[in-house]
């Protein structure tokens, strides 16, 4: 089995760019085990489904931008960068997983939309994994 067996692009149309307004009204699914049934619910009727000693875990994860098209320095090949997680904001530092990885190696820039955002390849992590500096300080999600 291989990783890209798992590659998905979800339709930007079905993509949450901002919660629901009002909060409650976000879309929640019900999935009753003993019945094999499954509802489409939205979040004001969870009390319907909560019982007495039930624990109820709060996801505050947030979606955020993680998947960059950008093209390599002199060969302009096509490369997608998938920001996991952030190492340092004041540095501008991120792990990233790069796709074709072979391509990619330190030193070698990537470059985004118009290429007024670039990162640079600082260091390899993992056969596809790669710890880039971005020429950008700061909140990075306000830039892409």
């Amino acid at each position: 089995m291989k990783l890209s067996d798992f590659r998905y692009t979800a339709p930007k149309s079905v993509t949450a760019k901002f919660p629901s307004d009002p909060r409650d009204e976000s879309q929640l699914l019900i999935i009753d085990r003993a019945a094999g049934e499954i509802e489409d619910k939205v979040f004001t009727d969870i009390s319907d489904y909560l019982q007495k000693g039930d624990c109820l875990v709060v996801n505050e994860s947030r979606v955020f931008p993680a998947r960059l098209i950008g093209k390599k320095e002199k060969t302009n090949a096509q490369i997608e960068v998938m920001l996991l997680r952030e190492l340092s904001q004041k540095d501008a530092l991120w792990d990233v997983i790069v796709d074709p990885a072979r391509k990619v190696r330190i030193g070698n820039k990537i470059y985004f939309d118009d290429g007024k955002l670039y990162c640079e390849v600082i260091d390899n992590t993992t056969s596809r994994g790669r710890t880039v500096r971005f020429n950008h300080t700061g909140d990075l999600f306000k830039t892409i």
